[in-house]
């Protein structure tokens, strides 16, 4: 059987967690910062869990993570 391929936009955007869960980064912290809120844009920062409903299709896209 040969090796699976892991496609390399989805390796550089997800990360697995210890548990087997993905996270991501969130949304709208690119540009247009000023005049979000200095709370907002500190939350921004974090990371977020990748819906469980996505998470199967990540984890296709990640065959070894």
């Amino acid at each position: 059987m040969p090796k699976l391929k892991t496609r390399k936009a989805a390796a550089k955007r997800f990360k697995a967690t210890g548990t087997g869960k993905f996270m991501r980064r969130r949304a709208f912290h690119n540009h247009l910062l000023d005049h979000k809120s200095p709370k907002l844009k500190r939350h921004l920062k974090t990371k977020a869990v990748v819906d469980e409903r996505d998470a199967e299709k990540v984890s296709l896209m990640l065959p070894y993570a």
